[in-house]
Order: structure tokens, then C-alpha cells, then sequence
């Protein structure tokens, strides 16, 4: 399979001006004009004062930045669209009620002709948890719940799950989402016990933390194989995304030239099947001109792919 090229859009912060977020259904649109694989956004619901808690570096912005919701943001991209895929990384998936995020996710499966990917995770703010009136101490069970009502309630009804936070029975939850398998799910964050069998149950793959070495992703990818060999199912089949950060030019600028010098090293090394690049990095020159920054960018990816090919077939 040839690796995909993602695009994390900035849902959120600075990138545009009060009143002109509109002008990212543009920049999706452009995205795929260009080419590129696939888009992703991210999520808060609400944000608190507590972010040095972030676990992951330095937070994007202060307690009052604004976040637009991205399945919401999604279903903008979609009437601008028509192949590019869609993804969350990460949708805190507990914060909203299973029967209403599998009806959300579905619907957007249904009007994007079967594009969605979900990326989930649990979160590390506990004052979300708090403003819907949940445990933030029980954040693993309530997102393994979550899933499994969600992934119940998209294939063929009546439903039925029971849980100590969700109770199904005998309900319908139409229309199911067009793709055959279900929407795929992607987890994030670092991989404890719970993390790996998530993955391996009720996933397609990994979304390693921001910040994650090299050796910790294929660590990580190295367990998460062995794991799934253990659940009878093929190691290969396992979905990898790594983060790709451009290095700088002489004056600082990030250039896209080098974003992609050592992807086939990283290809080979990780067993990465997906490449995240973020939109944000290169604010500093394209902003304005994202449509060229992507024809840029997917002419980078493609260079580096075929170069790897040619030293393959060597």
C-alpha cells in the first residue's frame, strides 16, 4: 500500500481572524486539488485553566483559544470535496454520547461517500470532562464504551449494549455508515495495557503522541504487531501515522525542500503507512497561499516515494 499524505488543518488558534474560518473549507479544497491523501482536525469542546497539564509540549494557545468542533468542520469540508479522506486526530470521543456520535459519524460517512476516518483518544483536561458531567477518572472506560456502543450501533439493528455508562437495547440507529467495515477507527496516545487491546479490538491503528521518538514509535508498532498476532489477526495489517516536521532554512523558515529528505529512512524504519504534516508549520510563508504550499508539498511526497522505489529496486 502506498503511504498516505495527511494534512492537520488548524481547526483551531490563530490561523485565521475572527469571522473568516470559512476560509478553511478553501484550504480543504485546495488540499485536494493538490493531491494530498487525506485532511485531519482536532479537538476540545471547552478548555480550562489547568493546560500546563498538557502532556505533549507546549499547548497551541491559552484557555480561551478558539477551537472549531471538527465533525461540524468536517461536514463544511464535505460540500467543498468529492475524494479526499476526512479524519479526526484525535476526537475526545467520551465527551460526546455514544447514540449521538455514532448518528453524527455515520451521517457524515453517508454525505462523503464513505470518507470519514476517526481518530479518538480520551483526553488529558479533566475540566471537559467536567463541563458534561463525567468522571475524567474513568476516561478509558467511558471511551471503550463509547466505541463499542458506537460500533454496535452502525451495523444492522436491532442494537443492543449494556454498559455502566450506556444501555442499548433493541434500537435502531439508521442510515449504518457506507463503508462496509464500519467507519475506521485510529487511537491515540501512548500505549499502555488498555491502549494496545483498544487498538487491536476495536481499531485500524495507531496516532503515536506528538513529541514520540523514533525508536518509541517502532517500539510501539513492534508491540501493537505482535499483539495483533496474538488476536489471530495479520501484524501487517496494522495502520501507522507519524508526524513529519520540516527542518529550517538558514534565515529559520521552514522549507518544504526539506520536509521529506529522510521519509524513506522513516518509511523503512517505522512501517509507517500514513505521513502527517501540519498546515501550521509553514504558516510563516504560505499563509495566503496554501494552494501552493500543497502542490509543493505532494511534489515533495511523490519525489521522496519514488526515490525509495528506485533504491528498492536497485
Amino acid at each position: 500500500m502506498r503511504p498516505r499524505l495527511v494534512i492537520g488543518l488548524p481547526n483551531h488558534g490563530a490561523f485565521l481572524r475572527d469571522g473568516e474560518w470559512g476560509k478553511l473549507v478553501e484550504v480543504a479544497a485546495a488540499a485536494e486539488r493538490a493531491g494530498v491523501d487525506a485532511i485531519s482536525v482536532a479537538d476540545h469542546v471547552v478548555l480550562g485553566g489547568n493546560l500546563g497539564d498538557y502532556p505533549y509540549g507546549s499547548f497551541p494557545g491559552g484557555p480561551d483559544g478558539h477551537w472549531l468542533e471538527p465533525l461540524t468542520t468536517l461536514a463544511a469540508f464535505v460540500g467543498a470535496t468529492s475524494t479526499i479522506r476526512l479524519m479526526t486526530g484525535v476526537l475526545i470521543a467520551p465527551l460526546r454520547p455514544a447514540a449521538l456520535l455514532a448518528k453524527t459519524a455515520a451521517t457524515l460517512d453517508q454525505i462523503s461517500a464513505g470518507r470519514l476516518e476517526l481518530g479518538v483518544g480520551s483526553g488529558w483536561l479533566k475540566e471537559e470532562y467536567d463541563a458534561v458531567g463525567l468522571d475524567f477518572a474513568d476516561r478509558g472506560r467511558l471511551l471503550d464504551d463509547t466505541l463499542a456502543a458506537c460500533q454496535e450501533l452502525w451495523g444492522p439493528g436491532p442494537s443492543r449494549f449494556q454498559s455502566g455508562h450506556t444501555s442499548l437495547s433493541g434500537i435502531h440507529c439508521e442510515p449504518c455508515p457506507i463503508q462496509r467495515d464500519g467507519i475506521p477507527l485510529w487511537t491515540g496516545g501512548k500505549l499502555h495495557g488498555r491502549n494496545v487491546r483498544r487498538i487491536v479490538t476495536k481499531g485500524i491503528g495507531w496516532l503515536p503522541p506528538p513529541g514520540f521518538s523514533t525508536d518509541e514509535i517502532v517500539e510501539g508498532a513492534r508491540r501493537l504487531r505482535s499483539a495483533l498476532a496474538d488476536d489471530g489477526r495479520i501484524p501487517s495489517s496494522l495502520r501507522l501515522r507519524v508526524l513529519v516536521g520540516p527542518k529550517v532554512d538558514e534565515v529559520g523558515v521552514p522549507t518544504v525542500a526539506s520536509t521529506f529528505r529522510n521519509l524513506p529512512t522513516i518509511l523503512d524504519t517505522t512501517g509507517a503507512t500514513d505521513v502527517l504534516v501540519l498546515h501550521g508549520s509553514f504558516r510563516q510563508r504560505f499563509d495566503g497561499h496554501e494552494e501552493e504550499l500543497y502542490d509543493e508539498l505532494v511534489a515533495a511526497f511523490d519525489a521522496a516515494l519514488e526515490g525509495r522505489d528506485a533504491v528498492t529496486r536497485r
